[in-house]
């Protein structure tokens, strides 16, 4: 295989797929609860903050499963890291634009959801393993 003319998968066939699912489902379901408990600021400000974890991510799978293969080895660890660079700027990239254009705020709200989509990650042992163990 080159690693100019990479086999993809399909996006929503990749493995990590079912964590960036995980992951838009927890940042909706804080913001929706946010909205309904504390109005709208919160639940805004809330989806503000899960957006500037959850696309960053999106982006770095995007970059990162380009290439697969053994003979792609050295272009797989230059796309990781690309990836990983382009996450690291878009996320203070977005947090900017947030703090900066988005008025009202709540930063705490955002900085919670913010963390709390990233416990997802953390966490995305547990959901692969349940994932392997099915036949």
């Amino acid at each position: 295989m080159d690693a100019h003319k990479p086999d993809r998968l399909p996006f929503h066939r990749l493995a990590v797929f079912p964590l960036l699912l995980a992951q838009l489902a927890v940042l909706l379901l804080a913001a929706i609860v946010l909205y309904a408990t504390r109005g709208p600021v919160s639940g805004y400000s809330g989806l503000c903050g899960g957006l500037i974890a959850w696309l960053p991510n999106l982006y770095f799978a995007h970059k990162a499963f380009r290439f697969g293969g053994a003979r792609a080895a050295q272009a797989i660890v230059r796309s990781f890291y690309a990836g990983e660079a382009g996450k690291l700027i878009l996320t203070a990239v977005l947090f900017a634009l947030t703090f900066a254009g988005v008025k009202p705020l709540e930063a705490l709200t955002v900085f919670g959801v913010f963390l709390l989509t990233q416990l997802v990650n953390w966490f995305a042992p547990l959901l692969m393993k349940t994932r392997f163990l099915r036949p």
